[in-house]
């Protein structure tokens, strides 16, 4: 897969200044890409059993991720000036940006992959970070950011991004119910 395509879905990227980072983060995506001859990245969709259950025809994962990168930025800056805490945001940036990647990897359609039955993309989505040469600190956003882990965040770059991916999938949801008690 060409990182052309990744970096045109993810513009984000080339807001993190680490150069590692950016390549891990094009190298997560690209590779889930190949190994799941996923050729267009926009095709790919949030989370399809819980959009046919709220009645959503179409919600992007790419504009998912997108929000919880943009939303996750925005809360890291605000704790950096209001309240002088220590955050990396470059490491913010790009554990939102591969937080999802291994969702490739979980659904077929809308049936789930041994992926997602037997392990989830939280926990693959280890796998994919660790294969695409990414710190263990982005590997725990991953595997801390959902529920479907028991594994709290130990990070404040991983509860912000856990923080700011439930508020975008409440906006998704949002969409099917006016009472996000209903879901």
């Amino acid at each position: 897969m060409d990182a052309s395509h990744v970096r045109d879905d993810f513009p984000e990227i080339d807001e993190i200044d680490d150069e590692a980072l950016r390549a891990g983060v094009v190298d997560a995506w690209a590779t889930a890409m190949a190994e799941t001859d996923t050729d267009d990245l926009r095709s790919v969709q949030w989370l399809p059993p819980e959009m046919a259950r709220l009645g959503l025809e179409d919600e992007p994962l790419v504009d998912h991720v997108r929000d919880v990168a943009a939303g996750a930025v925005a809360l890291a800056e605000v704790l950096v000036e209001r309240r002088d805490t220590a955050v990396d945001v470059d490491t913010v940036l790009a554990g939102a940006l591969v937080h999802d990647a291994s969702k490739l990897y979980e659904f077929d359609g809308m049936a789930k992959t041994p992926v997602g039955d037997l392990l989830g993309h939280p926990h693959y989505g280890v796998h994919v970070a660790a294969a695409a040469g990414l710190p263990v600190e982005i590997a725990h956003i991953v595997l801390s950011h959902s529920d479907m882990s028991a594994v709290d965040p130990a990070t404040i770059e991983a509860a912000i991004v856990q923080h700011a991916d439930r508020a975008a999938a409440a906006a998704i949801r949002c969409e099917g119910v006016e009472d996000l008690r209903e879901v």
